[in-house]
């Protein structure tokens, strides 16, 4: 069971980066999506795709990693999936790359 709340903020999130934790920032919506916008450091593994392509989270199950899409609604499906998976240090991205746009980095676009 994770000590970690289910939901992050994308401050609490540029945090992380700026301090240089060690997270992976995975991204679970469909590669057209990431092409249009995308936050730097992320890795795409679509939500359709996660079961087969598990493995490339890394060998170390305790590794804290933060999933994010659009809105967050997807990304807390996988939060939770990841979790019953046996990874208990995953948290959902409140907002998603939509408030990654509007609140950190509006340079990424929005759509």
């Amino acid at each position: 069971m994770s000590s970690l709340p289910i939901d992050i903020d994308v401050l609490s999130v540029q945090q992380l980066q700026q301090s240089g934790t060690d997270f992976l920032l995975l991204d679970c919506r469909k590669p057209e999506e990431y092409g249009t916008a995308s936050i730097a450091g992320s890795t795409l593994i679509p939500m359709s795709e996660l079961q087969e392509r598990i493995g490339e989270i890394g060998g170390d199950p305790n590794r804290h990693i933060v999933v994010h899409c659009h809105h967050g609604g997807r990304s807390l499906r996988v939060t939770n999936w990841l979790r019953e998976s046996g990874f208990p240090n995953v948290q959902n991205l409140a907002g998603g790359i939509d408030a990654w746009s509007l609140e950190i980095d509006p340079s990424v676009p929005r759509y």
